[in-house]
């Protein structure tokens, strides 16, 4: 096999809990993950030559060892001895700096690929853990599906598929710093946190209203503070129709839940006209990444 094509997909959280920070700098958290249908798609060639190409449509993307696809290739290649090179096309349908891991699941589709191409054989657990040395949302994007995340990110439990549903996804045009966020967020005093034991009860149950009622992000105040836009597109997908709205990661991107499809295309058409948003989408949970 020379050549070999990989869809990488977008992640929303459904809670993040911020528990605390570590001597490292690193925080304890405590999140549910959800997979959806937004993806990139990368294909890998192996090449004769010893070097890692990378082309891409993003404009602004860094190609060279500075990209997380890069950087797996560079890894796997080292660990495991290869010496053929490969070249990557990357056509990017996630948006950067988005909070829902694009670069993350680059990588971990990366990984994923190496294994393939050159019949490695390992398990999901082992690309995990070489993914971990790369970034905490790696291991989860090598899972996919509904998850309990907690440590760092690369402690999970895979947890029941979360029900039916229309999500909207909605990028304001603006950029937000992870570090600020989470700084701001160590400076604050008494934090509302999530009830993630209840949104879990929630997804067991396959009740979206369960979900919705309990969903939290506790970074979402401190981002909401720098940058209004965020209330405005959750505010005005609720007013359209979504069960809830939420911010995921730490910014910007807003996502809605809908059970009546109707009112989630409504919301879109809303959304483009508001021009709150620069990167609007519909789409819904996946939970089988590998089918």
């Amino acid at each position: 096999m020379d050549t070999i094509a990989m869809k990488a997909y977008a992640k929303i959280n459904i809670a993040i809990d911020v528990l605390g920070r570590r001597e490292n700098g690193y925080h304890d958290l405590k999140m549910i993950m959800q997979t959806i249908d937004l993806f990139d798609t990368l294909t890998f060639t192996v090449e004769d030559e010893d070097k890692i190409t990378i082309t891409t449509d993003m404009k602004g993307l860094e190609t060279d060892e500075n990209n997380l696809v890069y950087k797996a290739i560079a890894l796997m290649k080292k660990e495991y001895g290869i010496t053929k090179g490969v070249s990557i096309s990357l056509e990017k349908k996630i948006p950067m700096a988005a909070g829902m891991a694009g670069g993350s699941s680059d990588c971990a589709a990366s990984l994923r690929a190496m294994n393939e191409l050159f019949g490695l054989k390992l398990s999901d657990e082992k690309l995990m853990e070489l993914g971990v040395r790369l970034g905490a949302d790696v291991p989860y994007c090598i899972m996919g599906g509904t998850a309990l995340a907690e440590g760092i990110g690369e402690i999970l439990t895979k947890l029941p598929p979360f029900p039916e549903c229309y999500i909207l996804v909605a990028k304001p045009p603006i950029e937000v710093s992870t570090k600020e966020i989470y700084e701001a967020l160590d400076n604050r005093k008494n934090p509302v946190h999530p009830d993630v034991g209840r949104i879990i009860r929630a997804i067991d149950a396959d009740r979206v209203d369960g979900i919705c009622t309990y969903m939290k992000n506790v970074l979402e105040d401190v981002t909401i503070a720098k940058h209004l836009e965020i209330l405005k597109i959750k505010d005005l997908m609720r007013t359209a129709g979504a069960k809830n709205a939420m911010m995921t990661g730490s910014g910007p991107t807003v996502f809605g839940i809908f059970n009546e499809k109707v009112l989630a295309e409504d919301a879109y058409d809303a959304l483009k006209r508001s021009e709150l948003a620069s990167f609007v989408e519909l789409t819904v949970p996946i939970f089988d990444i590998h089918a």
